[in-house]
């Protein structure tokens, strides 16, 4: 007898047959299963017939996978993933159109099923699918078919993208460099060869030699966002990709190009929303070129460099006055040259190259008041002007203001580190100017001047004045300004008045008062509050979460849905197309399923099993996004990346809930804080303005008789 532990009951459905209810024995063979099945149905032919999951994602069920088969489920039996191979093989070589299409359409549909792909390309099938292309005798919906079931059977890893041939890659490059082309064509044509960039630097090399970069920029301008996505996704696989020297030239060739007022003109400025996976390559183009400041902020000034000395004279030069400094004798220029120094705020006055050894922000802090002196020249004389005007201990040091500027803003603006994979945090500012931190700089050191004279500073001041001045800037660019001028109003706007207001007002906000009555009445209050939360988060897990699967070969690959049943006893989950409705699938939609009763732990961050498998090659910001349940005997797991921190919170706060844990998010204590807050504030109305002592009144003795107590029993009677 099998043990209960190895039984699975379920359903088996085939079309035109009453299905079949059956207990599945996992020990029992696959084979002798099909066998069983057919032989219900009176089936010949066992072998041409396999099992695949009726709903979501069909997938065929193999000895490998079987074990995630789990009560309940439904099962469909069909042609095996051989025969159906075969079948599809014989309908692409047929001589019928009609076949032809119907054959690739199908085959791009089941070529996302491993097992199948495995059996079609034992077949060389994909080399099939390779001569229809080169060919490209077909219609466009017969290539448009071709290319995706092609792509879905690469994606499995089967078969090395380096074995492609030259003409293959030259006729995708063709669909994509071609003016009137299918745009469904395009689309998949622009992500076949994303991915070959990915592979391997050689297919990178044939690409950037085959693709035309005006077209892709021509990509750009177009009103379909998929086509404008998939090329953004493919200039940035080239970026990512190119060597040192041939992103040099691939951003030469852009930049003059005008890539920038492009994306400027056609995407930020588009009246659709920017899509997720546009806002990563945005994010991940900024990064790409602002990290070409990096070298520049690596390099220490070097006071043996002839260029930077004269660099650092220009600065004086442009500041003061040089008339007859020629006439003076050697001591008497280096006396002036060194009282210069100061007025323009270096530290070392004689040697002024010591302020800028310090990296970061090395040579770029050079660059920059280079910029701001050569650029706006009458702001930049009028800075050191006033500062030299006034009294020692409250002028505002230009050169060091300068030098910790240009590191606020170039930790602001994340120079010097590499792009996450799930980055998308752009600025818009950052498309509407071709020397971005140049010219913020020159902006926020006048806004460090003003904010200077606001607070009245003094030198001993000059960490609290930069502490407002990074405050001011990070305000202000978390507000997405489109333009320079657009972000100079604003950050001027923000004046040391208003982030007094700002910080007093979060205060006011965070502050509770620590009366112990207070105190007393929060933790009275804290349970009711916490059940609020509790059922809130199980709510949200009922509405369900899109997570969308991330792996180190390509970015966009599928979505997959996740959401708690209405009774709270089982989690639902599947595979969903970006085509079809991914704000809220049914519950019915959802293949695959897990009881709460057999869930047994929750694990976070490096502790997943996902995050262990890729030890290493993670960044901070998806180990802090990811989470894992285990169920049954810890033997299987179910792995998230959450695509906030927001998310995160909401699901390991309501998975705990269900494991019947304390909620332990910084999410779960912020909402308390907050609840607790407005709660204490409603009971407190009627007190505004009264004083609440620590302790509560004494309580008086009792009096020594109750004579003065009337007794109405007397009256009534």
């Amino acid at each position: 007898m099998p043990q209960q532990k190895d039984i699975v009951k379920i359903a088996i459905q085939m079309p035109g047959a009453y299905p079949q209810l059956i207990q599945l024995d996992q020990k029992k063979p696959l084979s002798a299963v099909i066998k069983e099945v057919c032989d219900g149905w009176n089936l010949p032919g066992p072998d041409n017939y396999a099992l695949q999951y009726a709903d979501g994602v069909q997938t065929y069920i193999t000895e490998s996978n079987r074990l995630d088969i789990k009560n309940g489920c439904i099962l469909r039996l069909t042609k095996a993933p051989g025969r159906c191979a075969e079948d599809l093989y014989k309908g692409i070589q047929s001589s019928d159109s009609g076949v032809r299409c119907d054959s690739l359409k199908q085959l791009a549909s089941v070529s996302t099923d491993v097992t199948f792909a495995q059996e079609f390309i034992s077949r060389d099938g994909h080399s099939l699918l390779v001569k229809i292309v080169e060919d490209a005798n077909e219609s466009p919906v017969i290539i448009t078919h071709t290319l995706t079931g092609f792509m879905e059977l690469m994606d499995h890893g089967i078969v090395s993208w380096e074995n492609l041939s030259c003409v293959f890659i030259k006729k995708i490059a063709s669909f994509v460099n071609a003016k009137l082309a299918d745009a469904s064509i395009q689309q998949v044509s622009l992500d076949i060869l994303e991915s070959m960039v990915l592979s391997s630097h050689s297919l990178f090399l044939q690409v950037k030699q085959e693709v035309t970069l005006e077209r892709l920029i021509a990509h750009l301008q177009v009103a379909n966002q998929q086509i404008q996505t998939k090329a953004m996704a493919l200039l940035m696989a080239l970026l990512q990709t190119a060597g040192d020297a041939d992103r040099q030239e691939l951003f030469a060739f852009l930049t003059k190009k005008n890539l920038r007022q492009y994306i400027y003109k056609n995407i930020i400025h588009s009246s659709a929303l920017v899509g997720d996976e546009m806002a990563h390559y945005l994010y991940v183009l900024q990064s790409v070129t602002l990290n070409h400041l990096e070298p520049r902020m690596k390099t220490p000034l070097d006071s043996y460099n002839q260029e930077q000395r004269d660099i650092l004279h220009g600065l004086r030069q442009a500041a003061f006055e040089m008339e007859g400094e020629n006439s003076l004798s050697h001591e008497r220029r280096r006396s002036l040259c060194a009282k210069e120094f100061k007025k323009l705020g270096f530290s070392n006055n004689s040697n002024p190259g010591q302020d800028l050894v310090r990296t970061p922000p090395g040579l770029l802090a050079l660059d920059t008041m280079f910029y701001f002196a050569s650029r706006y020249p009458d702001a930049y004389s009028r800075f050191v002007l006033e500062n030299s005007s006034r009294e020692d201990k409250h002028e505002c040091p230009f050169a060091r203001s300068s030098i910790q500027l240009t590191l606020i803003l170039c930790e602001i603006l994340r120079i010097g580190e590499p792009p996450s994979e799930t980055g998308a945090d752009y600025h818009p500012i950052f498309f509407s100017q071709d020397r971005l931190m140049e010219e913020l700089f020159c902006v926020c050191i006048q806004l460090l001047n003003k904010t200077w004279k606001e607070m009245r500073a003094t030198q001993e001041d000059f960490d609290k004045v930069m502490q407002v001045v990074r405050e001011q800037i990070t305000r202000t660019l978390s507000s997405k300004p489109t333009s320079l001028e657009l972000f100079k109003n604003k950050v001027n706007a923000l004046n040391y008045s208003e982030i007094l207001k700002l910080r007093q007002t979060e205060r006011l906000h965070q502050e509770e008062t620590l009366a112990p009555p207070v105190l007393e009445l929060k933790e009275r209050l804290k349970p009711e509050l916490l059940e609020l939360i509790r059922q809130q988060r199980l709510n949200r897990l009922c509405q369900g979460t899109l997570f969308r699967k991330i792996s180190s070969r390509r970015r966009q690959d599928k979505l997959w849905y996740c959401r708690l049943s209405p009774n709270h006893k089982v989690l639902h989950y599947g595979d969903v197309d970006e085509d079809e409705d991914t704000e809220n699938p049914p519950i019915e939609t959802l293949a695959e399923k897990i009881p709460v009763a057999d869930i047994k732990a929750l694990l976070t961050g490096k502790d997943c099993p996902h995050m262990k498998e890729n030890k290493g090659k993670q960044t901070k910001e998806v180990l802090d996004q990811a989470f894992s349940i285990t169920y049954d005997v810890e033997e299987y797991s179910l792995n998230f990346i959450a695509s906030s921190r927001t998310d995160f919170c909401l699901w390991t706060d309501g998975l705990s809930v269900l494991l019947g844990r304390d909620m332990s998010s910084e999410s779960m204590r912020s909402e308390l804080e907050i609840l607790l807050s407005m709660e204490i504030k409603l009971r407190l109305l009627d007190l505004e303005n009264v004083p609440i002592p620590d302790n509560a009144p004494p309580v008086p003795k009792p009096p020594s008789n109750y004579n003065f107590c009337y007794d109405f029993s007397q009256t009534e009677q």
